[in-house]
């Protein structure tokens, strides 16, 4: 399915991003160059600021490590728990606090943690998944911002299996709201063809 262009208004500007979801959600997509994020040396930047680990999930029981890094990070107490673990949140530092800033101007909503991941390759991805654990309330807002490799981010519907496929950009923002973690999974499929690495962040806010 095509995604729609449309006029969305941001930070005191009159830009085109996309709307992608044609029902019971709402993911809109701003690419790179709608943002003050789009200059190489981010990638560089959240690399070395970040205190990236490897990261685990639960599975039959065991612990396993994957090749995917990532790290939590947020407001005192902004704990979470997915695939098994939970995560206590390290301090901001100043340049995702500035990232969550712009963040929160796009989206007209407020964030008190994020969630970091550091994609080696093309050989690291994600399957499919909804972003609906408790903590995150009824209808959470999600704010995505990629940096470095571009990848394909995928939505499939819970019910009629349509999918929709998005190519993320460097510098690029996706807000997720509504019914879309409900009514669709999502996924960063695995490449053959990705030899870069990429650093994906998703702001949230945790109910506390």
């Amino acid at each position: 399915m095509e995604p729609k262009t449309e006029n969305m208004g941001f930070i005191g500007m009159n830009n085109t991003a996309i709307s992608l979801l044609p029902h019971d959600g709402e993911a809109i997509y701003y690419p790179g160059d709608l943002l003050p994020l789009s200059n190489p040396s981010w990638f560089d930047i959240l690399t070395d600021s970040i205190a990236w680990s490897n990261d685990t999930v639960k599975m039959f029981g065991k612990t396993l490590t994957l090749n995917r890094k990532s790290a939590w990070y947020g407001d005192p107490g902004a704990a979470y728990s997915y695939s098994g673990i939970r995560r206590e949140p390290l301090k901001w530092t100043e340049e995702l606090l500035m990232i969550k800033k712009l963040c929160e101007e796009v989206s007209n909503a407020t964030f008190n943690s994020v969630l970091c991941n550091y994609y080696h390759d093309g050989k690291d991805g994600m399957g499919w998944h909804c972003d609906d654990e408790r903590e995150l309330g009824k209808e959470p807002i999600i704010a995505s911002v990629s940096f470095g490799a571009e990848r394909i981010f995928a939505f499939k519907h819970r019910n009629s299996k349509e999918r929709i496929n998005i190519r993320l950009e460097h510098g690029s923002m996706l807000i997720m709201r509504g019914q879309t973690q409900h009514s669709w999974q999502h996924a960063l499929p695995k490449s053959t063809i990705v030899h870069e690495p990429r650093i994906n962040l998703t702001f949230r806010n945790i109910l506390m």
